[in-house]
């Protein structure tokens, strides 16, 4: 096996593994994102089939666009989970706990995140013509950061309700969780949340919180894409027009964090692998790709997409930076989505497991906004940084935890918290003097945003 060496360390060249090493290489990379990957549809009421499928379509046509060269996987984005609450709220089973998906609304949910990947494609015609220093001083950490910390806020008390079935279920998913963050090495480390998953769903199953029944009578091979839970299904009858504009105004803000994070990731993919992505295929390419994943995905009732964190890791430990066994996990992925009986197998997962889960998950999204304010050392001790500051995190947490839930403007469209949030820190941003964020002058500030436990 043929290696060379940059550095200390040696690389490997996933050209002379030879097809079984590049193989066991790409399940590896499929291992890795699988727990976060399928934990999305989980609190979403998603398809977790449908979910598999469009991560490994989408990693493959971003690949495509990225010329090939840039070893990332796109899987489900915890980001967009608010924005899937906002629309199509879980809605209660017969214990009262907030499990069953709201099949109705979520198309219009996707269709939001449709409109948010499109965001994406503006964005890298915006980072192609005038630079992305110039394009990102609008979206500066002192708006970012207060949006994400909000996300992960808005979202804390669905997971206080689950974990609500049975605390010491979700106990050991927290607990397992963290251990694996902060004691666990290697692969333990890069994937905490399908460990704390197994471990929580098998105390769940020995507790008797586990209903088998419909894992064993789905099929072992089957369709994944239902019809009627694709965007395309709304226009089959009649839909409802002012909750489509509402789902995308209520959605679309959510991008600018997520751009962020993509910014991020390929800021991270490039030092581990020691190439310059952001300079060769090039941001606006890569941002394509993600968003064109991610409006692909969601058009047929998918998650958006995102690069993944949890691969660079994988990167990183395997020192085989080879983008072909990205696209083998990618590959194994779609394979896997036409297996209905493991869908169902994620389905009976116990609440419990799903409350401990995302109790770190939705804190840790908050932690990630403070994380991208101190990192970047925004100054506070300006008013317009106060200002700024204070109202996206009042009217986000004001607005989502009020009575309506929203603010109704013309007809039956309404704004939610995070989308007013949103548009009253930008333009704010926008008007203010005093602007001095400047991105690419701070490597640890432009990588501090990434939503993975």
């Amino acid at each position: 096996m043929n290696k060379k060496n940059i550095g200390s360390e040696p690389i490997y060249d996933a050209r002379t593994l030879g097809a079984p090493r590049m193989f066991v290489l790409g399940v590896q990379h499929m291992f890795a994102m699988f727990g976060a990957t399928v934990l999305v549809p989980t609190l979403t009421g998603l398809s977790v089939s449908v979910t598999l499928l469009f991560a490994g379509l989408g990693t493959l046509l971003f690949h495509l666009l990225a010329k090939g060269k840039v070893p990332a996987f796109l899987g489900s984005s915890f980001a967009f989970i608010g924005g899937y609450a906002a629309i199509a709220p879980m809605l209660p089973d017969e214990a009262g706990n907030l499990t069953v998906p709201n099949t109705e609304l979520l198309p219009y949910a996707c269709f939001g995140v449709v409109c948010a990947g499109l965001v994406y494609l503006v964005l890298a015609a915006a980072f192609k013509a005038f630079g992305v220093r110039r394009v990102m001083r609008y979206f500066p950490p002192i708006v970012t950061g207060p949006i994400i910390i909000s996300i992960g806020l808005s979202l804390s008390s669905s997971a206080v309700n689950n974990c609500q079935a049975s605390w010491p279920v979700a106990m050991v998913a927290i607990a397992v969780v963290i251990v694996c963050n902060i004691w666990g090495k290697g692969m333990i480390k890069i994937i905490p949340i399908l460990i704390g998953v197994i471990a929580s769903y098998v105390v769940g199953a020995i507790a008797g919180q586990v209903d088998f029944t419909a894992v064993r009578e789905a099929p072992w091979i089957g369709m994944p894409i239902v019809w009627d839970e694709t965007v395309f299904g709304i226009f089959d009858g009649e839909f409802d027009s002012s909750l489509l504009l509402t789902a995308a105004i209520t959605i679309v803000p959510i991008s600018l964090a997520t751009v962020v994070e993509h910014i991020g990731d390929m800021c991270a993919i490039s030092s581990t692998c020691e190439r310059n992505y952001i300079e060769d295929p090039g941001l606006h390419r890569t941002l394509l790709g993600d968003g064109l994943a991610t409006s692909l995905a969601a058009l047929f009732g998918a998650p958006a997409n995102t690069t993944y964190g949890e691969n660079t890791g994988v990167l990183a430990l395997s020192r085989v930076y080879d983008p072909r066994v990205i696209r083998i996990a990618a590959v194994l992925a779609i394979v896997v989505s036409f297996c209905p009986k493991f869908a169902e197998l994620v389905h009976a997962m116990p609440t419990a497991t799903i409350g401990g889960v995302s109790l770190v998950l939705y804190g840790m999204i908050s932690a990630v906004g403070v994380r991208n304010v101190v990192e970047n050392r925004v100054d506070f001790t300006k008013s317009r940084n106060v200002i700024i500051a204070a109202l996206i995190l009042v009217l986000a947490i004001g607005i989502t935890y009020s009575e309506a839930g929203s603010i109704h403007i013309a007809g039956d469209v309404s704004f939610s918290g995070l989308a007013t949030a949103a548009i009253v820190g930008i333009v704010l941003n926008a008007v203010l003097p005093g602007k001095d964020y400047e991105f690419g002058s701070d490597l640890q500030g432009d990588t501090s945003v990434n939503f993975k436990v």
